[in-house]
């Protein structure tokens, strides 16, 4: 792992949930977009506060999501509060673009000054609440050269809230992931948001890397816990770790700074 994208050899990510953008069903007009800059402030600070040694900032009150490319003024939204999230948060910054917009996500981080992205679908097919979610890795990749976007890129396998469109789809995409769509992280979850990813699952994605001899970090995506997340990290090589660090354990809710604290502390033993 790049200590110096990722804050650490084996690094603990948290999560900047942003409320609905402008556009979102949801979204608070009378509240505006300072709301929106405040909130992500308050929760990069928190999780900085609480030492974790890097954050994702997404769209995660947009839904329901656009299944491919993200209109306009959600790219823009996304790159100021990018910026927001950098300013507030001393420690590298990533962006996910919901649902599956890998070269939105490449724009918003070169130009908010970000260090990498994750991508749900970067490879095959998945089907999900959006439809057909298709990889893009060739647009994205080409993306990221094209404007010389110095950003790493983590893509997922057996993507949350999803399921494979082909048998045998999982066994392969960590593969191809790697060797064809040149993604330089790979990150194994649980199915929905906050659920716990086997550990099995885990051991297998990190088997099947070191069988295939690819140099590529295997980082656990979601359910992480301060019960778990020493385990998970003897085997895996860093957690993306949201819903356990906000309070209540509730996704949508402020990160808890007391929760972080607990979680580092839990993952130091083993790191």
């Amino acid at each position: 792992m790049d200590d110096d994208t990722f804050g650490a050899a084996t690094p603990v990510i948290g999560m900047v949930h942003l409320p609905p953008l402008p556009g979102a069903p949801r979204y608070d007009p009378e509240a505006g977009r300072d709301a929106l800059h405040e909130a992500a402030r308050r929760d990069a600070e928190r999780l900085a506060d609480g030492s974790v040694d890097a954050v994702i900032v997404e769209n995660f009150g947009d839904a329901p999501f656009h299944p491919e490319r993200v209109p306009n003024h959600v790219v823009a939204d996304l790159t100021a509060l990018a910026g927001t999230v950098r300013q507030a948060a001393d420690c590298p910054v990533g962006v996910n673009v919901l649902r599956n917009d890998g070269s939105a996500a490449v724009a918003v981080a070169a130009a908010a000054g970000a260090d990498f992205v994750r991508v749900n679908v970067h490879v095959g097919a998945r089907v999900a609440d959006q439809g057909v979610l298709e990889g893009r890795a060739h647009e994205t990749m080409r993306c990221r050269e094209r404007i010389d976007a110095d950003v790493r890129l983590l893509a997922d396998v057996g993507v949350k809230h999803s399921e494979p469109l082909a048998t045998g789809d999982g066994e392969e995409t960590l593969a191809e992931s790697a060797t064809r769509g040149l993604a330089d992280g790979i990150v194994v979850s649980g199915s929905h948001t906050g659920r716990a990813t086997p550990l099995g699952a885990v051991e297998a994605a990190v088997e099947r890397r070191d069988q295939r001899g690819l140099d590529v970090p295997v980082l656990v995506g979601s359910g992480v816990t301060a019960d778990s997340v020493g385990d998970l990290l003897r085997v895996a090589d860093g957690v993306i770790v949201g819903t356990a660090l906000k309070e209540g354990a509730e996704t949508t809710n402020p990160v808890s700074v007391g929760r972080v604290e607990e979680l580092i502390a839990a993952a130091d033993q083993v790191r």
